[in-house]
C-alpha cells in the first residue's frame, strides 16, 4: 500500500485510540474544570494532523510481520502525544496562535478565559499557563499506550526507553534553536544537528519503537534509523520553506512568523551564505528588530527571493532524500512490498508536501 492507502485505513484507527485514551481519563475526573481541560485537550488532538509518527511506528511493525496485526495500534499513538506536546510547547514559545488553521491550545484557554470572564488572571497569562501544563499532561498520557496495550512488559519498557530518549532530544533540539537566534554566524551543519533532535529523532524513534515490537534485528535497526532521520530533515526543511513561501490558505500558518521571530531556517542561513556583505548586513539589521513592520518581513523575503534560497533548500532536502533511498535499498529484501511502496511514497509525499 502507498502512503494514502495506509492513512485510508489506519488513521480512523489511530484516532480511535486516541479517543480511547482521552475517554478513559474523562471517565475518572469528576472536576467540572478538569472535565472542560481534558475535553478541550482531547478536541485539538483530533483536529487534525497526518499522523506520520504513529502510521511510522504501524509500517515498520508491519514490514516484518507475515500478516498485519492491530494490536501495533495501542503503542503507535505514543509518539503521538509526545509529537502534540511539543506543538503545545512550540505554540507558547513562538507566540502563534493557530496551529493548522486552528487555535492552538494555549489560545484556546486565551478563549476560555474570555468566554467565561475570569477575572483573577489576565488572559493571556491564563493561557499560557494551562499551554505549559497541557504539554506536560500529553507527553505524560503518551506512556499510557505502553502501558495498556497486549504486548509482552519487556517490549513494553524498551519502547519506554525510547520515549524517554526521544523527550530529552527534542528537548535539546528546542534549546539549541533558541540558542541559534542569538547567534550571528552559523552555518547548515549547525541546523541539521538542530532539526535532527527536534524533528528527526522522534520520527526515527517511531520507527524505532515499531521494530522493538516486532523485534528486528539489531543490525537492521541502523537502516531503519538513517531513514528516519533523513525523513526527519527533508520533513522540517521543507517546513521552513513552507512557512515563509507557502501558501497561507493551504498550510493554515501564517508566512511571516519565522521571519519576525527571528528563526535560524535553512532559508536564513541559506541568504547569509549566498547574499553579498551590503545585503547581507542589511538582512541582519531587518532580522535584529524587535517590531518587524509589513514592508521590513517583505524586504526580507524579497532578499531570500534575489538569493534563490528556496531552490538551494530544496536541493539541501534532496541530498537527504537520496540517504534515505539508499537505507530503504538496503532493506528491501526484508521487509514486505507493501510497506516498502508506504515508505517510498512517504518520502516523495514529504518531498513535494503543501502543507
Amino acid at each position: 500500500m502507498n502512503f494514502a492507502e495506509y492513512v485510508n485505513l489506519y488513521k480512523p484507527k489511530i484516532n480511535e485510540a486516541i479517543k480511547l485514551i482521552y475517554n478513559r481519563k474523562l471517565e475518572r475526573v469528576k472536576n467540572p474544570f478538569l472535565k472542560d481541560y481534558y475535553s478541550i485537550l482531547r478536541k485539538y488532538f483530533l483536529s487534525g494532523g497526518k499522523r506520520i509518527r504513529p502510521l511510522l511506528c504501524i509500517t515498520t511493525y508491519n514490514a516484518f510481520k507475515d500478516k498485519s496485526d492491530d494490536r501495533i495500534i495501542m503503542p503507535s499513538v505514543g509518539t503521538e502525544f509526545l509529537h502534540n506536546a511539543s506543538l503545545i510547547h512550540d505554540d507558547i514559545i513562538d507566540k502563534d496562535e493557530f496551529r493548522r488553521g486552528k487555535p492552538s491550545f494555549h489560545y484556546r484557554f486565551r478563549q476560555y478565559h474570555e468566554q467565561y470572564d475570569l477575572k483573577k488572571m489576565v488572559a493571556q497569562d491564563f493561557g499560557t499557563n494551562i499551554g505549559i501544563i497541557g504539554g506536560d499532561t500529553a507527553f505524560f498520557m503518551g506512556l499510557e499506550a505502553y502501558l495498556f496495550n497486549e504486548f509482552e512488559t519487556e517490549l513494553n519498557l524498551k519502547a519506554i526507553e525510547y520515549y524517554q530518549q526521544v523527550f530529552k532530544e527534542i528537548s535539546d533540539g528546542v534549546l539549541i534553536e533558541i540558542d541559534m537566534v542569538n547567534k550571528k554566524e552559523l552555518n547548515i551543519q549547525d541546523y541539521i544537528e538542530m532539526i535532527s533532535l527536534k524533528t528527526g529523532a522522534l520520527i526515527e524513534k517511531s520507527i524505532l519503537i515499531g521494530a522493538n515490537y516486532a523485534q528486528v534485528d539489531k543490525k537492521y535497526k541502523k537502516h531503519l534509523s538513517t531513514y528516519g532521520i533523513n525523513l526527519g530533515i527533508i520533513f522540517q526543511v521543507i517546513d521552513d520553506i513552507l512557512g515563509t513561501f507557502g501558501d497561507e490558505k493551504i498550510t493554515g500558518k501564517p508566512t511571516d512568523g519565522d521571519i519576525r521571530e527571528g528563526k535560524k531556517t535553512c532559508l536564513l542561513i541559506e541568504a547569509y551564505n549566498k547574499l553579498e556583505n551590503k545585503k547581507k548586513n542589511r538582512l541582519n539589521e531587518l532580522i535584529g528588530k524587535q517590531d518587524m513592520t509589513n514592508n521590513d518581513v517583505q524586504e526580507v523575503k524579497d532578499l531570500f527571493v534575489e538569493a534563490d534560497v528556496e531552490n538551494s533548500c530544496k536541493t539541501l532536502a534532496n541530498s537527504f532524500l537520496q540517504g534515505a533511498k539508499t537505507s530503504l535499498d538496503k532493506l528491501k529484501p526484508l521487509i514486505n512490498q507493501s510497506e516498502l511502496d508506504f515508505f517510498k511514497s512517504l518520502l516523495n509525499f514529504v518531498a513535494e508536501r503543501k502543507f
